[in-house]
C-alpha cells in the first residue's frame, strides 16, 4: 500500500475524486494545507469534507516552497511518502517540486511550470511550430494597448496565471480592454492567497468548436484517452455551459485535435502525467488553446470513466507513486455520457431552484446537484460561479449532450427579493 502526500487540493468534484481514486487504487494519503478552514467551510453536504478523512491532516505554509522542502523533508523521514499530488492548478509546479526534491516520481517542474503558466506555454509552443493563436504579452496599460492595436480586435485577453476561466474575456476595442486590464490589475493575489503575475496574455479570437483531448504519457508515450467536446455561453465570457464524451467529431477533426495535444504535450515536455489539452477546431485547422498537466475537472474525468472504464484520477494516483497506469478500456455499455451545468442569470441571493423533481424522471439521468435556497449566486463569469449540474448517459449512441441540455433547460432559478 503507497502512502502519498496530497498537497492542497480544489474543492469541487476532483476533491472527492482523487481521495476516492486513491482508496480505490488500494492506497493511502496524507492530506497538507496552509487553511484547514478552507476545506472546512466548503465540506459537500453534511459530513466532513472528504479531504479530512485522510490518514493524517496536517498544516503548513505551503505558498513558501523553500519552507516547505524542508518541512516536508523532515515529515517524509517519519511517515515515508510514496509519491506527491495535488488537484489544485496553483500547487502543481509545487508538488513536482517536492516530488523531485524528495526522489519520487513525477513530471519534470519546468515542464509543469511551462504547461501552468499560459504565457510558457505560447513560448515554447511557438518555438516548436504547434499551432496556436497570434499572441502578445504585456505588461501595464500602455503597453498592454499597444500590444492589442497591433494584435487587432476582436481578441481575448487573459491572465498567465488563473484558472477555470476567470477573468478569461473577449474584448472588442480599447474600452472594453480597459475594462478588462482594471479588473485584472485589481486582482493582485489569486484564491490561494499566492502574487499574481501581472503580464496580460493577448491572442487573436479563435472561431470554431472547442474540445479537449484526454491524456496520459507514461515512459515518454502519449496515451490518448479520447476526445471531449465543450460547449460555451456568456459571451463576452468563456464560461464552459457542458461537455460530452467521447465527442461527435469526425474523424479527420478527432485526428487532427489529437495531433495537435500531443504535438504540444511533447513539446512541454511533460512526462509521467495525466493532461487535459484544449484544441480549438477552426477552418484554417487546429489551434492550440491551452495544455493542462493534470486531469480534467468539470467532472469530465467522470464521463470519460462511465464510457471507457478509465478512471483517470486513479491513473493520476498511480503515476504519483511509479506504477504503471491503467489504461485497458473495459465494455460499459455506455455510448456517450454529457454533463450540462446551470448557470446563474444574474447574480443574487437564491430563493430556490424549480424543476428539480422532474430530473428523476428524465432519461439516462445518473447524477445530479444543486446549489441550495439561500446560496449567494455570482454573475456567470466562470466556472466557478454554477449553480448545479446533470449528468446523462445514452446507451445508444452520441445522444447524452442534447439530454443533458434539456434536462438543465427545465430548471428555473428563483431569487429572494433584498433590501438596500
Amino acid at each position: 500500500m503507497a502512502h502519498l502526500l496530497m498537497i492542497e487540493s480544489w474543492v469541487g468534484a476532483m476533491s472527492s475524486l482523487l481521495p476516492r481514486a486513491i482508496r480505490e487504487t488500494g492506497h493511502r494519503f496524507t492530506f497538507l494545507t496552509r487553511d484547514l478552514h478552507h476545506y472546512l467551510r466548503s465540506a459537500p453536504g453534511a459530513g466532513p469534507h472528504p479531504l479530512l478523512a485522510a490518514e493524517n491532516v496536517l498544516t503548513a505554509e505551503t505558498n513558501d516552497v523553500p519552507a516547505l522542502l524542508a518541512y516536508v523533508e523532515r515529515v517524509h523521514e517519519v511517515l515515508r511518502f510514496d509519491g506527491v499530488i495535488t488537484s489544485c492548478d496553483y500547487y502543481l509546479s509545487t508538488v513536482a517540486e517536492v516530488a523531485a526534491h524528495l526522489g519520487l516520481p513525477g513530471p519534470d517542474p519546468r515542464a509543469v511550470e511551462r504547461a501552468y503558466r499560459k504565457d510558457f506555454t505560447r513560448a515554447a509552443l511557438r518555438d516548436a511550430r504547434v499551432p496556436g493563436p497570434r499572441y502578445e504579452l504585456a505588461e501595464g496599460w500602455s503597453a498592454t494597448a499597444k500590444a492589442a492595436s497591433g494584435l487587432g480586435y476582436p481578441l481575448v485577453v487573459k491572465p498567465v496565471d488563473l484558472c477555470g476561466g476567470m477573468h478569461v474575456r473577449k474584448v472588442a476595442d480599447e474600452t472594453q480592454l480597459r475594462e478588462a486590464f482594471l479588473a485584472l490589475e485589481a486582482f493582485p493575489v489569486n484564491a490561494r492567497s499566492q502574487p499574481r503575475v501581472p503580464s496580460v496574455l493577448l491572442e487573436e479570437l479563435l472561431t470554431g468548436p472547442e474540445v479537449s483531448v484526454e491524456t496520459v504519457t507514461h515512459d515518454g508515450v502519449t496515451h490518448v484517452v479520447g476526445v471531449t467536446d465543450k460547449s460555451l455561453a456568456g459571451e463576452p465570457w468563456f464560461v464552459e455551459s457542458g461537455h460530452m464524451f467521447p465527442a461527435d467529431l469526425d474523424a479527420a477533426d478527432r485526428d487532427a485535435a489529437v495531433a495537435t495535444a500531443v504535438a504540444a504535450i511533447g513539446a512541454l515536455g511533460l512526462d509521467n502525467a495525466v493532461a487535459h489539452t484544449e484544441v480549438k477546431l477552426t477552418e484554417d485547422g487546429p489551434r492550440l488553446i491551452e495544455v493542462n498537466p493534470r486531469p480534467a475537472g468539470n467532472q469530465i474525468t467522470e464521463l470519460v470513466r462511465r464510457v471507457t472504464g478509465i478512471d483517470l484520477p486513479a491513473v493520476f494516483a498511480q503515476l504519483a507513486v511509479g506504477e504503471r497506469p491503467a489504461l485497458t478500456p473495459a465494455a460499459t455499455g455506455v455510448r456517450s455520457a454529457a454533463i450540462s451545468f446551470l448557470l446563474p442569470p444574474r447574480a443574487g441571493l437564491l430563493a430556490g431552484i424549480d424543476g428539480a423533481e422532474a430530473l428523476g424522471r428524465e432519461s439516462g439521468v445518473v447524477d445530479w446537484a444543486l446549489k441550495p435556497s439561500g446560496h449567494r449566486a455570482g454573475d456567470p463569469t466562470s466556472n466557478n460561479t454554477y449553480l448545479g449540474h446533470v449528468v446523462v448517459t445514452d446507451v445508444d449512441g452520441a445522444g447524452a449532450r442534447a439530454r443533458a441540455e434539456r434536462a438543465v433547460a427545465g430548471l428555473s432559478v428563483r431569487y429572494a427579493e433584498e433590501r438596500a
